[in-house]
């Protein structure tokens, strides 16, 4: 929890007061400690279906700079680390797979209705 926390603490500056924070609602997502580190940094928590990962688009960039980070020779070892690994990392993500996050979400629409909401098989 301490690395997702540090990400959301870290893209809420970047971002600035209108950063609202969108998370698939899993259950260790929802207890009181986690939402105790969100009210700590003053962190606003958008309202979101359960069962929403699939309608996420993030989630995908997430996994694609976590990859990045954790596949550095060095990875990070504290907070200031970690910030500057983001920050490197997240500037190398190419656009195209920006492109294909936001266009594909369409598609998972389109399948989360004929799927009536269930999970979308990739």
């Amino acid at each position: 929890m301490k690395f997702y926390f540090l990400l959301f603490v870290f893209f809420r500056g970047a971002v600035g007061d209108k950063f609202v924070f969108m998370d698939d609602n899993a259950r260790c997502h929802r207890t009181l400690a986690v939402q105790d580190c969100l009210d700590s940094e003053g962190i606003q928590r958008l309202v979101w279906p359960a069962r929403s990962p699939d309608l996420n688009p993030i989630e995908n960039v997430w996994d694609a700079l976590w990859r990045q980070v954790a596949g550095r020779n060095y990875p990070p070892t504290n907070k200031n680390t970690l910030i500057r690994a983001l920050t490197e990392e997240w500037d190398k993500l190419p656009q195209q797979l920006l492109d294909n996050v936001v266009q594909s979400m369409v598609r998972h629409v389109e399948c989360c209705i004929t799927l009536h909401s269930g999970h979308i098989p990739y």
